[in-house]
């Protein structure tokens, strides 16, 4: 595919950036133009534009495929031209039941940022945020967590303003299928090092990426449990829900995951099963704003809390804020930028906390200028092998 710093999916209807306020709740927004932008690191932005000079703001990336996502959208451009950006959720209904071959992380991940730029779009057109929509708000900040790799890191995250935390397991090399007591210890001593640095009043969270075969994975939860990490990210690969559930059977500490699955049927079988207490849907994977309170308000009958997945980028950001300020269940929000170098106005960390944006939509603006030197990029997933005898391995 040839390499493009934006896309524009137009019809024949005008765009009219200064097109009349929308002025009651019976007025259509017509949807005209969908844009998509590769934003370094990794990221891919969407704008929808309407005929009544509102744009909305999306995240649909999935990560190493920007550009699959880009053609995904391109393609569900002609359903959405010319309809009413106002109805959000006929919208996704007919997006993913249309597709015939439901679910997957392209359609559903094309599917999140539209979704997004809808809900952005309409509370812009009403001069509400999106929480507001969503029966909101249920809290006035947002905690976050930073990721960080060792002790050192980790005071320097809570001299940031961070309360709580998230790390991976120390390792020198691929995990081995049976690792050795010394890499156990490795982890463990790694840990407790961290927790010594910051205390008891900080929580860590410590996350395995589904990278830990199952036969060595219960032997680190085993001997992080002492130092009671905030919750277990993906123990083991997320599709082997039966093993999730026999892990958090066998350990008192909470089993968390979801980052790789999608809509509200994948999460289905992780409550039912008993695999996790707490849920991690991706806003920008698991079918965007309307389908994660989805999946919160099934949680929540199964008393399990949502920390949404979010290493992308600052929309996807302010998308989880949304959904952290109308559900009862809100853990805690991942994320990797607060927006320095993308939003006019940055999030900020105060005490752990974000303030919920209080602006119309989503709440947030892009910083074009500052985004200019961000434009495109050419990111790819990283290949990870056996250093003993060069075979495949998770990363």
């Amino acid at each position: 595919m040839e390499r493009e710093q934006s896309r524009n999916y137009s019809s024949m209807i005008s765009d009219d950036s200064e097109a009349a306020a929308v002025e009651g709740p019976g007025e259509k927004i017509r949807i005209t133009r969908l844009e998509t932008i590769l934003v370094k690191p990794r990221w891919i932005f969407l704008k929808v534009h309407t005929d009544a000079g509102i744009t909305g703001l999306g995240e649909p990336l999935l990560e190493g495929r920007a550009r699959t996502i880009a053609t995904a959208i391109e393609e569900l451009a002609p359903y959405l031209i010319g309809k009413d950006a106002r109805q959000v959720m006929h919208h996704w209904q007919a997006i993913y039941r249309h597709a015939f071959y439901r679910g997957g992380p392209i359609l559903t991940s094309a599917l999140s940022g539209i979704d997004q730029a809808l809900w952005d779009i309409k509370g812009k057109a009403l001069g509400v945020p999106v929480y507001e929509l969503l029966g909101g708000p249920t809290r006035n900040r947002v905690r976050v967590y930073a990721h960080v790799r060792d002790a050192e890191g980790a005071r320097a995250a809570v001299a940031q303003g961070f309360t709580a935390l998230k790390t991976g397991p120390y390792k020198e090399r691929p995990f081995r299928i049976i690792d050795t007591r010394a890499a156990v210890r490795k982890v463990e001593d790694n840990f407790a090092q961290m927790r010594e640095a910051v205390g008891d009043e900080v929580d860590i969270a410590i996350d395995f990426h589904g990278a830990v075969p199952p036969q060595t994975a219960m032997l680190l939860v085993k001997a992080l449990e002492p130092y009671q990490p905030f919750f277990i990210e993906e123990p083991v690969q997320c599709q082997n829900v039966d093993l999730l559930a026999d892990i958090a059977a066998k350990t008192h500490l909470p089993i968390a995951a979801g980052e790789r699955i999608f809509t509200k049927w994948g999460f289905r079988e992780l409550l039912e099963k008993r695999a996790v207490s707490i849920l991690q849907p991706d806003i920008c994977h698991a079918g965007g704003i309307s389908e994660v309170r989805n999946i919160a308000a099934m949680a929540e009958a199964w008393y399990a809390a949502i920390a949404p997945h979010n290493p992308m980028g600052p929309i996807s950001l302010a998308s989880g804020l949304q959904i952290a300020a109308s559900i009862p269940n809100f853990l805690c929000q991942e994320q990797v930028s607060l927006g320095d170098g993308y939003l006019k106005e940055p999030f900020v960390v105060e005490d752990g906390f974000v303030a919920v944006p209080r602006g119309p939509g989503l709440g947030v603006e892009l910083d074009e200028d500052a985004m200019a030197d961000k434009v495109d990029h050419d990111w790819r997933n990283r290949e990870s092998y056996d250093p003993d005898d060069g075979s495949v391995v998770d990363w």
